[in-house]
């Protein structure tokens, strides 16, 4: 009998792998709500390591195991098909995001962000536009309204999103760009004022997932980034305030 209990312990071992995901900051509540539909479904563990789409894409040029990269654009993914480090058949757009600004006070920011034209703000949380691509379309929405040199010296910027809008929520800054979908987290709670940015403003905020080149088997990556275009998943992502991909 307990022979027969550790033959049946041993098989679950070798059926159930640990799944290494990098994943853009801006996706860090979504993919704690994924990661457990995707593990009792399939049995993996799975071990999420968030950050900036930069430092998690130089992190893989530097041998870090992860298995599937989510990242806040499309560029970088891109980059690691055409370097031989990722699946170019697994890369597709998981989602689509949105910019917002925001602040925790009541009335600071209107609905057309009149604020940003004003001096009635000392700080401007932003993600920086060379590691985030929430910071550089942040970056993008100023240039447009002709605001990026002339608000330099308010600007606090965040290595990501997540940053930025911690920036804010603390008082660092009076008003931040955060991401729609961390909006979205807050919202029911918050008393604070925002302004949608209008998609026009910015390059859209494609979103890239793609399965990492490793010589350990990939088949729990793989089932991952099935599970991702599932309508279950889907849901998920669209509920966190997220436009649907491919």
């Amino acid at each position: 009998m307990i022979i027969g209990l550790a033959i049946v312990f041993n098989l679950a071992l070798v059926s159930a792998d640990e799944l290494h995901i990098a994943v853009a900051a801006n996706f860090t509540m979504p993919i704690e709500q994924l990661k457990l539909m995707f593990g009792e479904e399939s049995g993996h563990d799975v071990i999420v390591s968030a950050g900036s789409t930069g430092q998690l894409y130089v992190q893989i040029h530097h041998g870090a195991p992860y298995q599937v990269f989510l990242a806040a654009d499309r560029k970088r993914p891109n980059l690691l098909v055409k370097e031989g480090l990722a699946v170019a058949e697994s890369l597709f757009t998981y989602a689509i995001g949105q910019l917002l600004l925001w602040s925790p006070q009541t009335n600071l920011v209107d609905s057309t962000g009149k604020i940003l034209t004003t001096n009635d703000f000392k700080h401007l949380a932003i993600a920086h536009p060379k590691m985030a691509p929430y910071g550089a379309a942040t970056k993008q929405v100023l240039e447009k309204l002709g605001l990026w040199q002339a608000l330099q010296s308010k600007m606090v910027r965040g290595n990501n999103i997540n940053q930025a809008y911690q920036f804010t929520a603390t008082g660092n800054a009076e008003l931040g760009f955060i991401a729609f979908s961390q909006y979205k987290v807050i919202a029911k709670k918050s008393r604070g004022s925002h302004w949608l940015v209008p998609k026009e403003f910015y390059d859209p905020i494609r979103q890239g997932a793609v399965l990492i080149k490793q010589d350990k088997n990939q088949s729990a990556a793989q089932a991952f980034i099935k599970f991702l275009r599932s309508p279950s998943a889907r849901q998920v992502i669209k509920k966190f305030g997220y436009a649907l991909g491919d």
